[in-house]
């Protein structure tokens, strides 16, 4: 199997992936000439129906980056017209060709702007070097999914992510998910904004936060390419506290930028900095994960918590959301997307603490209509505190489709 690598040699390059088990993606192999125009070979399983406008569209991308010149392989596995963009883009610039310049798919019409306190139950995590992940990920019905650029990628395979994430921000439909980027940390984020940003994600997530300089420089940089491209819709922020010093910042973070909307934890990076297995009881990250849901209540910003990493047990995931939900969290991350309707479950109100809340509110509007100073359901008496959660629950159950 032919794989993604980085430039061979000068004036050559390549990008994708091809051979047995490889789907929706595509191979190119560039070498730079001085002349005898475009010579440009090609193997596709969809050649009988799609070869021609295959290649087609890598001539008009070689045109659209200038390159005049150049022999070139494309074998294709059944990639779409955004991912075979962008792998003849990274070539090009792997082998020092049609520099400065980018091959951008057609836009589609974005979706409505995220507003900032949505629901973000679940998040499906996508290697943003993977298309074949990308086309039915909103089928699943995340609340979001995130494009990932950090951990799952290879150090060198950073720069064709880049680009591919940026052409499926362009190109793909997520429907009603929210769409994330997790970039890489700060400086090589910086690189990784400069490109998905003018496609308008609706969140940034920044890993391995520990400092508030860090969140104030990545909104800076965001700002900045805002403006640049008129963008007007906001892009927020997620830190991703992975450290003891991120966990003991918690608070200044939250509070770097107005555009921060929510906390999150990784918990295999956590325990690593504190040198402790990560157990199934997650005592060990306990008090991580108790400090970030205070720090995110008192600032007035979302909870979520980390990934459950066995996606065979969905009897310990179910616990493990049970029980984040019981600290105060308001979702979590996930690898897989059977993990979806599980979250979904565990963070839902149950049927009787509906009831339960929706007798309370009751209580509260019949004593506040008759001029009542204090609410009692039958023989007890309801204290402010009790009202107010109950309402927000039932704001809660509605926004889910529950009450």
């Amino acid at each position: 199997m032919m794989t993604d690598s980085a430039e061979k040699s000068a004036g050559t390059g390549e990008a994708g992936q091809c051979g047995r088990g490889v789907r929706s993606d595509v191979h190119v192999a560039i070498e730079a000439r001085d002349s005898g125009g475009l010579e440009i070979t090609m193997q596709s399983r969809v050649a009988p129906y799609y070869g021609d406008a295959i290649l087609a569209q890598a001539r008009q991308v070689f045109e659209v980056l200038g390159i005049k010149h150049a022999r070139v392989e494309i074998r294709d596995e059944g990639a779409l017209p955004f991912v075979i963009s962008a792998r003849i883009e990274t070539a090009a610039r792997r082998a020092g060709l049609g520099l400065g310049r980018k091959a951008s798919p057609e836009k589609i019409a974005l979706p409505e702007a995220s507003p900032r306190d949505r629901l973000r139950r679940s998040r499906l995590y996508l290697p943003g070097s993977e298309p074949k992940y990308f086309i039915n990920a909103a089928l699943h019905g995340p609340d979001a999914i995130i494009l990932d650029l950090e951990d799952s990628v290879h150090h060198a395979e950073k720069d064709a992510a880049r680009i591919l994430v940026r052409n499926t921000l362009r190109a793909v439909d997520f429907a009603k998910c929210e769409r994330m980027v997790r970039i890489n940390q700060l400086p090589m984020g910086l690189e990784d904004l400069a490109e998905v940003v003018p496609e308008s994600p609706d969140l940034v997530l920044l890993p391995k936060a520990e400092l508030p300089e860090q969140i104030a420089e990545t909104d800076r940089m965001i700002g900045e390419l805002r403006g640049r491209y008129g963008i007007t819709r906001p892009i927020w922020l997620m830190p991703i506290l992975e450290s003891a010093l991120g966990i003991e910042n918690a608070s200044a973070i939250a509070q770097a930028s107005k555009n921060v909307v929510a906390l999150t934890v990784g918990l295999e990076d956590y325990t690593a900095d504190l040198g402790v297995a990560k157990t199934a009881e997650g005592r060990e990250s306990l008090y991580a994960r108790s400090r970030l849901v205070n720090a995110a209540r008192a600032l007035g910003v979302q909870a979520i918590d980390s990934v459950f990493g066995d996606v065979g047990d969905m009897d310990g995931l179910r616990r493990w959301a049970e029980s984040s939900r019981a600290l105060g969290f308001e979702g979590m991350g996930c690898i897989h997307p059977g993990q979806i309707p599980v979250i979904h479950e565990a963070f839902a109100p149950s049927a009787a603490e509906i009831e339960k809340a929706l007798k309370i509110v009751a209580a509260f509007d019949e004593a506040q209509q008759h001029g009542l100073g204090v609410v009692s359901l039958g023989s007890k008496m309801i204290d402010p505190p009790v009202v107010q959660r109950a309402q927000k629950l039932v704001d809660l159950a509605k926004r889910m489709g529950k009450a």
